[in-house]
């Protein structure tokens, strides 16, 4: 399938363990990317909501690749650089 039919979920970090990753494109936790604070992250998918996705208590409604990618490039989402940091 192509990234137009491709589909992404939000959700809360505090649910990752729930994620069954064979029904997703991730493959673990640490695989999954976080926005700025911590607080979310998100999985994506083609074809129908996987179930673990579906029972999330936290989980947002579906984005597309494009509205994902317009979140990404939020602040919210905005990763800094390992290099800001130093003088």
């Amino acid at each position: 399938m192509s990234l137009e039919n491709r589909k992404y979920v939000v959700f809360s970090t505090n649910e990752t363990s729930s994620i069954d990753f064979s029904e997703v494109f991730e493959t673990g936790i640490e695989t999954l990317r976080l926005n700025a604070s911590g607080s979310e992250t998100f999985v994506k998918y083609d074809g129908d909501m996987p179930q673990s996705v579906i029972d999330l208590t936290t989980r947002s409604s579906e984005y597309t690749n494009t509205e994902i990618i317009t979140l990404l490039r939020s602040s919210d989402w905005e990763r800094s650089h390992p290099d800001d940091d130093e003088d």
